[in-house]
C-alpha cells in the first residue's frame, strides 16, 4: 500500500473524476460571471473589436481550467490567449482569475526549466496588458496579480517536490520491505527445517537401538526418516538463496500458524466489520512452509480488506490442486489506491517467488479487490 504522506493536502480523498468535475465548475463559473459582467455592461470600451470577439472571449475564457490536467502548458497558453481578447474588448478583473488553475498544474507537473519561463511569460503578459490605455490599472492592482500568479507557482512546485520527495521514500520503503521480508521468510523456514532435521535425529537414533532386536519397526522409522528429509530437502532448496543477518540468527519465534489458524483468522476481521466467507479444500498434508505462506498470504490479504475497503464482504478460498495450492482472496469493498503497490503486495509476492510460484493482485470488474496466489508444493 502507498504511503498516506503522499496524498494531496487538500484532495486526498477526491479521485480523478471528482477533480475534473471541480474544473469544470470552476470553468463554468469563471466564463458565466464574464458573460455575465458582460451583459450587464461592466466591461469597458475595448478597441474598437466587434462585440462578438467580446462574447467568444466571455465564453472561452473558462475552458483552460477545465484541461489544465490533460494539456497544462497548452491550457495555459490558451489562458493567455483567450486573457488577452478579453481585455481588448474592455475586460480586465477576470483575467486574473483565468490563469491562475492553469499555472498552478504547469508549476506541478512540469519540471522546471519549462514552468519557470511560463511564469515569467505569464508575468510579463499580465503587466503589458493592464497598462496598455484600453483600461489602465493601478500600481497595487499589477502587484495583486504578481502575488497571485507567483503564489500559485509556488503552491504548485511545492506539490510537485513534495510527490518526488514521496516517490523516493516509497522506492526505499519497498527495497527495504523486500529485505525484511526475505529476512522473515527465512527465519520461519529455519525453524520449519530445524523441526524436521531434529526429528531425523530421533527417529535415526531410534532406528538404530531398535535395527537387530525389531526389524520392523526400524523399517517404519527408516521410513518416517524418509519422508521427513525428502520434506526437509525441499524446503532447503526454497531456503537457497535468502540472505540473513548476523543479528537474526538468535532471534527466537512463536510456532507457525498453518491453515488450521484460518478460521481463528476470520472470526477476527468479522468483529471488525468484514464479512468474511472461509473455504479450505485441502485434503493432502502441505510442508509446513508452504501452509504457513498461506496463512501469510490469507493474513496479508484480509488484513488490507480490514484496513481499506471495510465494511465490505470478503471470500477466501484455499484449495490444493495436482500438487500445488491455490490461495483466493476477494472482496467487494471499494478503496482509493494511491501511488504505487505497498508492502504488503510486495511481501506476499516475494513468498510466492520463494516456491516458484505465480502471483497477482488488483481491482476486479464490477468493483473491488483480488489476491490470487499458487504455490507448487510437490
Amino acid at each position: 500500500m502507498s504511503d498516506p504522506d503522499a496524498r494531496p493536502l487538500l484532495t486526498g480523498k477526491l479521485n480523478h473524476k471528482h477533480l475534473v468535475a471541480l474544473d469544470v465548475i470552476a470553468a463554468f463559473t469563471l466564463s458565466g460571471t464574464a458573460a455575465g459582467n458582460l451583459a450587464a455592461g461592466s466591461w469597458g470600451p475595448g478597441v474598437g473589436l466587434p462585440a462578438w470577439v467580446a462574447w467568444v472571449s466571455a465564453l472561452l475564457i473558462g475552458i483552460p481550467s477545465m484541461t489544465r490536467r490533460f494539456r497544462p502548458l497548452t491550457s495555459l497558453w490558451a489562458s493567455l490567449f483567450y486573457s488577452l481578447l478579453c481585455v481588448l474588448t474592455g475586460a480586465l478583473e477576470v483575467v486574473f482569475f483565468a490563469m491562475v488553475l492553469p499555472m498552478h498544474t504547469v508549476a506541478s507537473r512540469e519540471p522546471r526549466n519549462r514552468s519557470l519561463p511560463a511564469l515569467a511569460v505569464t508575468l510579463v503578459f499580465t503587466f503589458v496588458t493592464n497598462s496598455v490605455p484600453v483600461r489602465p490599472m493601478t500600481l497595487a492592482g499589477i502587484v495583486l496579480s504578481w502575488t497571485l500568479l507567483c503564489s500559485v507557482w509556488l503552491l504548485g512546485r511545492a506539490s510537485r517536490e513534495r510527490r518526488q520527495l514521496a516517490a523516493i521514500a516509497a522506492e526505499q520503503k519497498a527495497r527495504e520491505a523486500v529485505i525484511g521480508e526475505r529476512l522473515r521468510i527465512a527465519r520461519e523456514l529455519h525453524d520449519v527445517v530445524a523441526h524436521n532435521m531434529s526429528m531425523v535425529a530421533v527417529k535415526a537414533g531410534v532406528a538404530h537401538h531398535v535395527a537387530e532386536q525389531h526389524p520392523a519397526e526400524a523399517k517404519e522409522t527408516l521410513g518416517i526418516i524418509e519422508s521427513t528429509t525428502r520434506d526437509a530437502l525441499v524446503e532447503m532448496r526454497h531456503l537457497l538463496g535468502v540472505l540473513r543477518s548476523e543479528q537474526e540468527q538468535g532471534t527466537e519465534l512463536s510456532p507457525a500458524p498453518g491453515l488450521s489458524g484460518l478460521v481463528e483468522l476470520a472470526e477476527r476481521a468479522r468483529s471488525t466489520g468484514v464479512e468474511v466467507e472461509l473455504s479450505v479444500d485441502v485434503k493432502e498434508p502441505l510442508p509446513e512452509g508452504v501452509e504457513l505462506s498461506v496463512y501469510r498470504i490469507v493474513q496479508e490479504s484480509v488484513t488490507n480488506v480490514m484496513k481499506h475497503a471495510a465494511p465490505a464482504r470478503c471470500t477466501v478460498s484455499v484449495r490444493s490442486e495436482s500438487g500445488s495450492v491455490h490461495v483466493g482472496v476477494r472482496d467487494d469493498g471499494s478503496r482509493i489506491t494511491w501511488g504505487a503497490q505497498g508492502h504488503g503486495l510486495l511481501g506476499m509476492r516475494e513468498r510466492v517467488a520463494v516456491y516458484g510460484g505465480t502471483f497477482s493482485a488488483g481491482p476486479v470488474e464490477g468493483g473491488g479487490f483480488a489476491v490470487s496466489a499458487v504455490l507448487p508444493h510437490g
